[in-house]
């Protein structure tokens, strides 16, 4: 039996900021999913179930937070699901929200995810000591540091170039109401005379914390026909994992980060991926991603990937837009921060995306990784049904 077409008919976000003191947790992510409904012209009880995600538990000292939320998100009664894989989840959330419609097991699903980081040490969750695992010399900057410099020694790429991204993700941030850093005096010059923090990584290449969550409504064929708006159609969908540590492992192009993207461009009948998609939310938390992501992801040849960064290709009016929204370096609620990768890629198939909106975008990537490198969820939708 073949699977059912999955459409993405609402999507919601809060405007993400570095403290939302106004509202609970319960409260934020009633907000994302009251939006989701809203667009999607829906209400709960047209809901058949709720999948929902964050990052590690300890961030908020919230331990199974979905059990007390299930009554703001609509769930009671209902089968409700938690997914966590660290920082990708909020795209591993999406698909396994997207496999239980495509699998004919729900019709209707709202799909979320957030984070409530002024409620939250990450900075510490992240900094765990010995024995538990190698030392992250505070935070996750200072354990994909060096695989930058790695980078850079591997391709040759000019410093500058990390900051060539920050000041362009900043500036499509500006476009975007719901981002959480809007920069209005942004500069390249402020951007490379920024504080180093981890070096290569400067204090302006590096994402800030965000409070913020996003929902997502996806259905099936028959749900989509009743749609007020056009869908996106989920053209392929992926997760990969791979440990954090192990002999032989590429840290700067990790092996499960080009198996997922192998799968996802298999799905959807991809075979140049540079000329064939038209924008990509790539989740990039230090501005060096982009070009080491640009690589993985088959959009660039190994070493090369810098510098379609530094030709402007990944600007918002270039040959391949790059983080259209501002990306996670302007907004970074972890644990939505990859369902937001996917939902602004829907948002662009839509034709929804405001003042960052890609003229004529059909098919646009959503990318997740998290954890060491290890985690990784990515999807390709477009603006038509998959089998049209």
């Amino acid at each position: 039996m073949s699977k059912e077409p999955v459409a993405v008919v609402g999507i919601g976000q809060t405007k993400h900021v570095a403290a939302r003191r106004d509202v609970s947790i319960a409260g934020l992510v009633r907000e994302a999913a009251r939006r989701a409904l809203d667009d999607a012209e829906l209400t709960w009880a047209d809901i058949d179930a709720v999948v929902i995600g964050k990052a590690p538990d300890f961030f908020e000292g919230v331990m199974m937070p979905e059990l007390y939320l299930a009554d703001a998100l609509g769930a009671v009664g209902k089968p409700m699901l938690r997914v966590h894989t660290a920082g990708s989840v909020g795209g591993s959330t999406a698909l396994v929200a997207a496999n239980l419609v495509a699998a004919r097991v729900h019709g209707t699903v709202l799909t979320l995810a957030f984070e409530k980081q002024s409620e939250s040490n990450a900075m510490w969750g992240l900094s765990l000591p010995i024995p538990f695992q190698q030392p992250l010399l505070a935070g996750a900057g200072g354990f994909f540091a060096p695989h930058v410099r790695a980078y850079m020694r591997r391709s040759g790429a000019p410093e500058t170039v990390g900051a060539l991204v920050a000041y362009k993700d900043r500036r499509n941030a500006l476009k975007n109401p719901y981002a959480h850093l809007h920069e209005h005096d942004i500069t390249l010059e402020r951007v490379t005379s920024s504080p180093m923090l981890w070096d290569p990584i400067r204090y302006s290449e590096t994402c800030p914390s965000s409070d913020g969550a996003c929902a997502m409504i996806l259905t099936d064929r028959a749900g989509a026909a009743r749609a007020p708006r056009p869908p996106a159609w989920m053209h392929g969908g992926a997760m990969r994992s791979e440990p954090t540590l192990f002999a032989g492992k590429d840290f700067v192009s990790p092996r499960a980060g080009r198996d997922c993207a192998a799968d996802v461009y298999r799905q959807a009948g991809i075979t140049d991926p540079r000329r064939e998609i038209d924008g990509a939310e790539i989740y990039v938390p230090f501005s060096w991603y982009e070009p080491m992501w640009l690589e993985n992801l088959g959009f660039a040849a190994e070493g090369e990937g810098w510098k379609l960064t530094e030709a402007g290709v990944t600007e918002l009016d270039g040959d391949l837009p790059v983080n259209m929204s501002g990306g996670v370096l302007s907004t970074n609620p972890i644990g939505a921060s990859g369902m937001i990768r996917f939902a602004e890629a829907a948002l662009q198939v839509r034709g929804q995306a405001g003042e960052h909106q890609v003229e004529g975008a059909r098919r646009v990537l959503g990318h997740a990784y998290g954890g060491g490198s290890q985690f990784f969820s990515m999807w390709l939708v477009g603006a038509e049904p998959p089998d049209s």
